[in-house]
């Protein structure tokens, strides 16, 4: 995170006595990435928080993967996923490599009996359907729809839902997710130029601390094993932490469109990078405004990336037969580009009101077995113009 928060009662300063009311100590934790050189938080808690009392077990979680080498455009019907009750059983890999996960949610109700925890990927859920508080050890978020949540790896959460439909999309990502540094300047602070700023980005606001000695299970994922892990006191007993390192929200609808006479690349969508993959926005905006413009994107080899779009809502003018909940893969290797009569459609419109996320990877995606239960084994096909 790109700017310093305080939440809760510190010490005047670091790695000095913190005492509670009845003279004992706080324990500290320094909640830090990269080893000692990426963003930290110093956290205070009511108790040790490295009290493991069983574990209970482990399971294989790892993506079953159906397609290993893929030069074939896919279409998924997102909305075709399962609604399950429970949120990590909900979570379904359509898409996967050795940097980042794609990953549909469906969850019908909140966590209730553990709390989660990804101690390898930095997780960016995106909320299409639903509303709810996502609640950290760290402090709680409100979200809804078009929220991004960026949850740092190792965070402690559970999410609860006041809503029953819920379709969450989630980037599950080996790398550190971050704003792009184009946006930033040498202090960190995001320029004028970007298309958000910092009072767009939604801070926790609200620490839960407990008290609590028991029997509490967190669920943590590793090297796509989820271990079952009881630990002795409440994982939600921080009375306060500062930092860098901390979830956060950012919606959707405050991402400010950057437009041009002619079509612009998508590189000006881009929402947050890591050094595997970008993740960009495309929201409503007015179209190109030069007389002979064409707002329908160009045909674009993608030779060096897959391209993976999620569809949220709206008309998205350069694809047919796209609903909300679709997901488009086009691999690295072959062009792709508008739909047949979709450049000519485009002239002369003025704005587009389309919804969607997209992520950019440079290392070939895999389709899962998951994936290919929901997929248009046809799509590739649909640039014919003799279907037309």
């Amino acid at each position: 995170m790109p700017f310093y928060h305080k939440l809760g009662k510190i010490p005047h300063k670091r790695h000095t006595i913190f005492k509670k009311p009845d003279g004992s100590l706080y324990r500290e934790q320094l909640f830090g990435t990269i080893g000692f050189d990426g963003m930290s938080t110093n956290s205070y808690h009511e108790h040790h928080p490295t009290q493991v009392k069983e574990i209970l077990g482990h399971k294989d979680v790892t993506p079953k993967i159906a397609v290993n080498t893929n030069l074939k455009s896919y279409k998924f019907h997102g909305f075709k996923t399962i609604p399950q009750p429970d949120y990590l059983d909900s979570r379904t890999t359509v898409l996967h490599n050795s940097d980042v996960s794609i990953i549909l949610a469906a969850p019908t109700e909140s966590s209730k009996d553990y709390f989660y925890k990804n101690a390898d990927a930095d997780e960016l859920l995106f909320i299409h359907k639903g509303k709810g508080k996502l609640r950290t050890h760290l402090g709680n978020l409100d979200f809804k729809y078009g929220d991004y949540l960026l949850i740092p790896r190792g965070v402690i959460y559970k999410i609860d839902f006041e809503t029953e439909d819920n379709r969450l999309f989630i980037v599950e990502s080996r790398r550190p997710i971050y704003t792009p540094k184009r946006y930033r300047n040498h202090f960190g602070q995001l320029l004028e130029h970007a298309p958000y700023c910092e009072r767009d980005l939604r801070q926790p606001y609200e620490l839960e601390t407990n008290d609590e000695k028991g029997d509490f299970l967190i669920k943590v994922k590793k090297e796509n094993q989820l271990f079952d892990m009881v630990y002795a006191t409440h994982p939600f007993d921080v009375v306060g932490y500062d930092g860098y390192n901390y979830p956060y929200a950012f919606s959707i609808h405050d991402f400010e469109p950057i437009t041009g006479r002619i079509h612009q690349p998508p590189p000006v969508h881009q929402t947050f990078e890591t050094d595997a993959f970008v993740v960009c926005s495309f929201c409503p905006r007015l179209f190109d405004y030069h007389p002979e413009s064409i707002p329908a994107p160009y045909n674009h080899s993608n030779i060096d990336s897959d391209e993976v779009l999620y569809y949220v809502d709206g008309d998205f003018m350069s694809r047919n037969d796209i609903e909300a909940g679709h997901i488009s893969l086009h691999p690295a290797g072959i062009p792709h580009g508008p739909h047949p009569g979709a450049v000519e459609r485009s002239i002369g419109q003025t704005k587009t009101e389309e919804l969607a996320v997209m992520v950019d990877t440079f290392k070939p995606l895999k389709i899962t077995e998951e994936g290919m239960a929901i997929a248009d084994d046809s799509y590739h096909k649909s640039w014919l113009e003799d279907n037309h």
